[in-house]
């Protein structure tokens, strides 16, 4: 998949079939429609194409308003969700920088300087709920007229429902926000993950004898947080157990060395000898978390927290034993 940050490139395909939205997450209901998007492309000749937005516009809204409370909770990175839809079989995708000029722009304007000047639109597909231009002014029968006076194609997806459940990035996140680790795969079709560069942290956990692995979450307020049983993929030929922290590490000083942002910091249950206390920095993995145990703790000192490591640590090696015991019955 092809990427772009913003649509005045030379790379950009001159037509192609485009479908409008944040994706956060790439939920079930969003695979759904990027596989219709997927084929009326290959229909039409054209390449398929996503329209995104950095930030989500209502985390513009909220720091324009200083109301950090109306922000969403942020399911996927924008690295992951570029992953998810490329493996999606999106041919290419235009991330768009949400600020004052597009949140000022009128529909018609976007219309005619975005979806027909920006990528020559044959087909534009969206959501039963689509709003778009400042204000929200723009809606389906709006475009659909336009696609008619301007010759593209313009249609409307319904919902998609998992056991009578509306698929939505609003479900995910509730899910998410409940530690409902079944319910939000149901959702994806896939396990929760977060991807991206090992990083250096304070190498605390290498003193209270848990090392462990880092990644920053970009953004400051994840759907997810606390302690869960995860699988790391991309250290070893197999995935490892662990068990990791997602949050702000409350018993620690927020002015440390990561400045208080929000890490997901796992602990290989085993550690591949080969690689070597270092030889994890650098490089990319993708953290599974599969089931979550407990909220963020705050400790009273060092060796409660190793304390509670340890108990986390039991409780995950108890986790994959009886996952194992589960799958052989299956296949008894």
């Amino acid at each position: 998949m092809r990427t772009f940050r913003g649509f005045h490139h030379p790379g950009i395909a001159p037509a192609c079939a485009v479908t409008i939205g944040n994706f956060d997450g790439v939920h079930r209901g969003h695979q759904a429609m990027l596989a219709l998007l997927n084929s009326e492309a290959r229909h039409r000749g054209v390449p398929s194409c996503v329209l995104t937005f950095e930030p989500h516009p209502r985390d513009y809204f909220a720091r324009v308003a200083r109301k950090p409370e109306m922000a969403p909770a942020r399911i996927a990175t924008l690295r992951d969700k570029l992953s998810e839809l490329a493996a999606c079989g999106v041919d290419q995708c235009i991330v768009l920088p949400f600020d004052a000029r597009l949140s000022s722009q009128v529909p018609e304007a976007f219309i005619d300087d975005v979806l027909v000047g920006g990528l020559g639109a044959k087909y534009v597909l969206v959501g039963d709920d689509f709003r778009f231009g400042a204000r929200r002014a723009g809606d389906y029968a709006m475009l659909d007229a336009a696609g008619q006076r301007l010759g593209f194609d313009v249609a409307r997806m319904n919902s998609y429902e998992v056991h009578n459940l509306r698929v939505s990035s609003s479900a995910v996140r509730e899910a998410l926000a409940r530690g409902d680790m079944d319910a939000v795969e149901a959702l994806l079709g896939r396990p929760y993950s977060i991807s991206g560069h090992v990083v250096h942290g304070r190498k605390l956990g290498r003193e209270l004898g848990f090392p462990t692995i880092n990644l920053r979450f970009s953004h400051w307020k994840p759907a997810a947080s606390g302690i869960f049983v995860v699988q790391v993929h991309g250290l070893a030929e197999e995935p490892l157990p662990g068990v990791a922290n997602l949050g702000i590490r409350p018993s620690l000083d927020p002015n440390d060395a990561n400045g208080g942002r929000v890490l997901l910091e796992t602990h290989c249950l085993r550690w591949p000898a080969g690689l070597g206390l270092e030889g994890g920095y650098g490089k990319i993995i993708r953290v599974d978390l599969l089931n979550k145990l407990h909220d963020e703790l705050k400790y009273d000192g060092l060796d409660s927290l190793r304390a509670g490591i340890a108990r986390d640590c039991d409780e995950a090696r108890a986790y994959f034993a009886s996952t194992r015991r589960q799958t052989t019955r299956d296949r008894i």
